[in-house]
């Protein structure tokens, strides 16, 4: 088993990871929840982006149990953006020695 045959193998774990994160991200809400004190009375909100717009729903009054799986869904979306960011770019990497741009 050449050095190339293992980069290939690696590139195809990567691959599948990244696709794996994708999955993951895409069942998480978007956005960050956000308390507003309104006549002595506190509402939430879910803040997001959509394209270049920013949208604001709606989520009413919530129980702590509540704002906390919130919180803790915006928390594993943030590590799963951050490790999805690293194997896309071990990917590119992997491609790019793969096609012989840099030496093996």
């Amino acid at each position: 088993m050449g050095i190339k045959d293992v980069l290939k193998e690696e590139l195809a774990n990567s691959s599948r990871m990244a696709r794996g994160y994708a999955r993951e991200l895409a069942g998480l809400p978007p956005g960050s929840l956000v308390r507003k004190h309104i006549k002595g009375h506190y509402f939430y909100y879910l803040v997001y982006r959509q394209g270049s717009k920013v949208k604001t729903a709606y989520k009413g009054r919530l129980t702590s149990a509540e704002v906390q799986e919130y919180r803790e869904k915006t928390a594993k979306r943030r590590r799963l953006k951050a490790r999805l960011s690293q194997v896309k770019k071990q990917v590119r990497y992997l491609r790019s020695v793969l096609r012989g741009r840099y030496a093996v």
